[in-house]
């Protein structure tokens, strides 16, 4: 279940501040850095954050303090973030949801995700899973076979999300429009309650992320029917992805972690941040937790963050016209 799942990860993990023990000169001249989640203590952002910290602050020889500022899709974190700075003090964990989907989806945004923020570097990527309770659709063998039932009843079946606009709703909205199939949005305050519908039947199928539901999978109370990354997980070999099972070719759909700083931050104190976030993440027992949860390592420097959003922000805008996922 979700809540042990996230409970087992942040289970002695380090504690909210840690004062750095190091003899590298501090990049902040001992001023703590503030690191910096858009959602929930205990989701991915804070986990990963929380994984680092001991290491990171060694390395940038300053003391880091884990903090959530949540509320608006990210929005509240992105625009502190911003809004910060230029010092290299505060130092956000984002998502490719909340840069690109975020300024598609929300009819006003506080910043401009391209101006306002530096990218730092890339982190991971996440797919989501076709998720099925396998007690209340037994019908759903696999993905050809849901497809066939929502062709054979438009507009009868419905999916799941952990609300408008967020990557469940949109990995959805992309699957439904690729396989040209009427099916019902039905949005959610956040995965746990999504899941909780899928459990009791009231929703027909989920697209989530693996790490919360896999003690389900392995138990056999739920079925995964695809994975939304190009290629199968190496955790996970034996989910096809959505486009080997449910026969779309090129389907790919994916949520990618990056860290930002504001805008204004000097180059040499982005370099050092991203120095310094590569060393202590690109290690065998880093590296494995993060698969455990799901995620595909994908270290790039700022230029590939730059990059992918660039290619993003028109890829989710046509994806929110198409479904009509835009907020009022």
């Amino acid at each position: 279940m979700q809540a042990r799942f996230l409970l087992a990860l942040i289970a002695g993990l380090a504690a909210p501040a840690v004062q750095a023990q190091t003899s590298q000169p501090s990049l902040t001249g001992g001023r703590p850095i503030v690191l910096l989640g858009g959602f929930p203590a205990g989701t991915q952002a804070d986990i990963y954050w929380r994984l680092i910290q001991q290491p990171l602050s060694a390395e940038l020889g300053s003391p880091t303090v884990v903090e959530a500022r949540t509320g608006a899709s990210g929005n509240i974190a992105m625009e502190a973030t911003a809004r910060s700075a230029p010092d290299g003090t505060m130092v956000l964990a984002a998502t490719s949801a909340m840069m690109a989907i975020n300024p598609a989806v929300l009819p006003s945004m506080p910043i401009d995700t391209q101006r306002d923020l530096a990218p730092v570097m890339t982190l991971f990527e996440a797919p989501n899973v076709l998720v099925v309770s396998a007690e209340k659709r037994p019908q759903f063998t696999d993905c050809r076979a849901l497809i066939s039932a929502a062709r054979a009843a438009p507009g009868r079946l419905n999916y799941a999300s952990s609300g408008i606009g967020a990557s469940t709703h949109l990995a959805a909205a992309q699957f439904a429009t690729a396989a040209n199939l009427d099916i019902v949005h039905v949005p959610y305050r956040g995965g746990p309650f999504a899941m909780t519908a899928l459990y009791q039947g009231d929703a027909d199928l989920f697209f989530y992320q693996s790490g919360p539901v896999l003690d389900d999978w392995r138990s056999g109370r739920v079925r995964l029917l695809g994975i939304t990354s190009a290629q199968r997980m190496r955790t996970l070999p034996e989910i096809p992805t959505i486009a080997e099972a449910c026969d779309m070719p090129g389907f790919v759909s994916t949520t990618w972690y990056g860290v930002v700083v504001a805008a204004a931050t000097p180059r040499p104190i982005i370099d050092r941040l991203q120095a310094a976030i590569h060393k202590v993440t690109d290690t065998p027992e880093i590296r494995a937790r993060l698969e455990g949860m799901g995620f595909t390592m994908m270290l790039g420097g700022a230029e590939d963050m730059r990059a992918r959003l660039a290619a993003d922000i028109p890829h989710w805008a046509e994806v929110v016209r198409r479904s009509g996922a835009r907020q009022q």
